[in-house]
């Protein structure tokens, strides 16, 4: 996503692009393709492809003893990262706004892009998702600029963290776990990337449910710091759902505040809390913030209604760690109550498809009224964990719950296991980063309506 949304920046500032990867994945692949971003299969690229451009932007997905790597790096052409070239041609100049955390970073940019847009301030933006109003990444003419950071390594030759080269002056962190087993032996080392933006940031807000956040806000204590959190003073507190809307109030400089607004979701409202706490941070008034968060949008992929399906409703949704696996269900339930929830995952990422989540996924599902774990059949790279045994978390969710739950490695599967349990009091919650087994490039997306 990160890549793709950079080419769209580049674009826009005036610069010739092209990309190349092993496959395009909706709905990033097609949006690019959309823009008339020229899209090559590696396999196409050859040196003298890649001696026709200026500067090569390497994504961290191109290993140090890979093939890409020397062949670019044969070519004489300068290259670099895409962190790298954002921070040194966009963000430099700006008053950067750095989102970040294991969950909630992408929404919690795209929400605060919003509310800005809403008060008038034209911020830049660079959001890792497609967006339905609006590109994902746009160098807007206001100071903010609202970028989604991002903890994972930059590229094989810069081996620190994407959000270390983005020049941040207010950081929000909205969570922070274990993840990226692949690039991080513990999370003591995520909070030591953390650790090295902290000292040049000038505000910092963060969610004290974890206490990671604490640990890194901690390294500075000398810049102004808010938190929020389910336990913290300021809340959200009392929060209710009703016909499509949440209400919930903050405690502010000792007043009580009440907002209102189209997000469904704990944890939507905790992002959208950071997003409030950063503007009044920022000199924005009570009533304006009021209006600007009462009607939000989100990323698609992030609780997307995709339509029905032999009369169940379908979610596309790209949560693929426990904790945000959890918390999506419990979106969903709130947001159709009395529904069956029928939930398909398909743990692709280096660090779920390992085993450093194979016991803490079990309760993820505990409200779940069935479960599909797709396989997609890919080793994970995370060297100090095993693969992911999909069989076995299957079997511990049915023991765990008592509830109809299967494990496949095939999409014709899949679709019968779907067929079956289809009806018009459940709703499918599909959740995963890539196709579900080719499930979003099959012929079920045209049988929605």
């Amino acid at each position: 996503m990160g890549m793709g949304t950079c080419a769209i920046l580049m674009k826009e500032s005036g610069k010739q692009i092209a990309g190349a990867d092993n496959a395009f994945f909706p709905p990033m692949g097609n949006y690019l393709k959309d823009q008339n971003i020229e899209c090559f299969n590696l396999s196409e690229v050859t040196e003298d492809l890649l001696k026709d451009y200026d500067l090569i932007v390497v994504g961290n997905s191109v290993g140090r003893n890979s093939d890409d790597a020397r062949m670019l790096e044969e070519t004489g052409i300068p290259f670099t990262s895409f962190p790298c070239l954002l921070g040194e041609l966009v963000l430099k100049d700006r008053t950067v706004v750095g989102i970040a955390g294991t969950h909630g970073k992408t929404t919690t940019t795209y929400y605060l892009t919003q509310i800005l847009d809403f008060l008038g301030e034209d911020p830049g933006y660079l959001v890792g998702g497609v967006l339905l109003d609006r590109p994902p990444a746009a160098i807007g003419k206001g100071k903010f600029f609202v970028i989604e950071s991002d903890e994972y390594d930059s590229a094989y030759f810069q081996k620190i963290a994407k959000l270390r080269q983005y020049h941040i002056d207010q950081l929000v962190l909205t969570s922070l776990e274990y993840d990226h087993a692949d690039i991080y032996p513990t999370l003591q080392s995520i909070e030591d990337e953390f650790s090295e933006v902290m000292p040049k940031i000038t505000h910092f807000i963060g969610n004290s449910d974890y206490s990671s956040v604490v640990n890194v806000s901690k390294k500075t204590s000398e810049i102004p710091t808010l938190y929020y959190g389910a336990n913290s003073e300021i809340g959200p507190q009392n929060v209710q759902t009703s016909e499509g809307k949440t209400t919930f109030e903050l405690t502010y400089n000792n007043k009580t505040l009440n907002f209102e607004t189209s997000m469904i979701g704990f944890h939507n409202i905790l992002n959208i809390t950071s997003c409030i706490l950063f503007c009044f941070q920022n000199g924005f008034n009570y009533e304006q913030i009021k209006d600007a968060v009462k009607n939000l949008s989100n990323v698609k992929r992030r609780q997307e209604y995709r339509g029905k399906y032999k009369e169940s409703f379908v979610i596309d949704d790209f949560a693929h760690h426990p904790t945000s696996v959890e918390l999506t269900i419990s979106a969903i339930e709130k947001k159709y109550p009395g529904k069956k929830i029928f939930t398909v995952i398909e743990p692709s990422t280096s660090t779920s498809r390992s085993t450093a989540f194979q016991e803490s996924f079990i309760d993820s599902f505990k409200n779940a009224s069935a479960v599909i774990v797709a396989n997609p059949k890919l080793n994970t790279n995370a060297k100090q964990f095993e693969n992911l045994d999909y069989k076995k978390l299957a079997e511990d969710i049915h023991n765990s719950f008592d509830i109809p739950t299967w494990a496949t490695s095939e999409l014709s599967e899949l679709r019968k296991y779907i067929d079956d349990l289809a009806n018009e009091e459940s709703v499918f919650l599909i959740m995963g980063n890539r196709t579900i087994l080719g499930l979003w490039e099959s012929d079920f997306v045209s049988e929605l309506n």
